[in-house]
């Protein structure tokens, strides 16, 4: 009997200060994959349940799997990667909207709407109408807060930036580049860059799963350092002193600052990882290695600032709050929207697709 396999669990999208940010182009690329199955339908239909019972069904085969988590619901898949077949299947719908852009010899589309009672839908169709846009005013409202609260967090920034000696940062990081690569040459062919997110903002609260992606490989170096001391510039020229060796690297961003912000690098081909440790995502048990930037911070600085400080931080964890409890009442509303589709489904024929689409995907294992 096969061992069975482990799950990595991620993000590929989020809730951030510039809306629903998307990395899905970065699930699986169509040069690599052998199959990408966007699955179609509304809410309630059961593309969580279906991504989540093939993923059962692989992990007992003793397959590793990459589960993507819906920000909006962490709870919820959006997507699973079975990278050993080179195989994904993503929720194609709003607001990761995703299509096929080599239909047929990479990717399809898996309808599962074609097993619903559209009859039954359009009795309703006045109340989801309703819901969808309820729904969508309470995004806004959150991204209006999670913006504001980008506002606070670039002047918490420009505190720290104000006190951090940047030639000594600089310097470290060369030091630390210097030392891991110091045996691996440059390469004619650069490493690929994967970009996504090792933590969200979801009605639950700030959730992450770093355990399932730092805490398993065999380096792991923490770097500590509030916003503004460089921590994401050290991590960015660790991550591209890789790529330049040829080395493929996964890049996680902060939600906060979803194009700019590296929080965690993980160069798979050498199992090791560096993450930054804050208050709002601690280091795990995996932690031997630590890089204190805060040893170029000058704390007369932060003391002269000390009551902007305060007033900041607690002002970006109130704006942070009320955007989680406005996604918290979007997600309530969904629930509801997907109690018009629930009863409206025929999961016998769902539940079919399923078994079929299985043995598809099981066919890759056979070459």
């Amino acid at each position: 009997m096969p061992k069975t396999g482990s799950i990595r669990h991620i993000f590929a999208g989020g809730n951030t200060t510039r809306g629903f940010y998307s990395y899905y182009q970065y699930i699986l690329s169509q040069e690599e994959a052998n199959r990408i199955i966007c699955i179609k339908g509304g809410p309630g239909v059961g593309k969580s349940t279906f991504m989540k019972k093939i993923g059962d069904e692989m992990i007992k085969k003793g397959y590793d799997l990459e589960y993507i988590h819906c920000s909006s619901d962490n709870n919820s898949l959006d997507g699973v990667v079975i990278p050993a077949l080179k195989v994904a299947l993503i929720d194609g719908t709003a607001p990761h909207v995703v299509d096929p852009k080599n239909p047929g010899a990479v990717d399809e589309i898996l309808h599962l709407g074609d097993f619903w009672n559209e009859e039954g839908l359009r009795k309703n169709k006045k109340q989801i109408l309703q819901s969808n846009a309820t729904i969508k005013g309470l995004f806004a409202r959150a991204y209006r807060y999670l913006a504001a609260a980008k506002s606070i967090y670039d002047d918490i920034s420009a505190v720290y930036e104000e006190a951090t000696n940047r030639a000594g940062v600089n310097r470290e990081a060369e030091e630390i580049v210097s030392g891991l690569f110091k045996n691996v040459p440059l390469s004619d062919k650069l490493g690929r860059v994967r970009k996504l997110f090792g933590s969200a903002i979801t009605p639950g609260g700030l959730c992450n799963y770093l355990e399932t992606i730092i805490d398993v490989n065999e380096r792991v170096y923490v770097v500590k350092g509030a916003v503004g001391t460089g921590t994401e510039r050290l991590l960015a020229k660790i991550a591209d002193a890789a790529v330049q060796r040829g080395l493929d690297v996964e890049t996680y961003y902060c939600p906060m600052d979803p194009e700019k912000r590296i929080e965690h690098v993980i160069i798979p081909g050498l199992s090791l990882a560096f993450t930054t440790s804050n208050k709002y995502h601690a280091a795990g048990n995996n932690s031997k290695n630590i890089i204190d930037l805060g040893i170029y911070t000058d704390k007369s600085i932060l003391e002269k600032h000390g009551e902007i400080l305060k007033y900041d931080n607690d002002m970006l964890d109130s704006l942070l709050d009320r955007a989680i409890l406005t996604i918290k009442k979007a997600k309530e509303e969904h629930d509801r929207m997907e109690s018009y589709y629930i009863p409206n489904m025929n999961f016998d024929e769902v539940q079919a697709c399923l078994e079929k689409t299985l043995n598809r995907i099981f066919k890759y294992a056979d070459g």
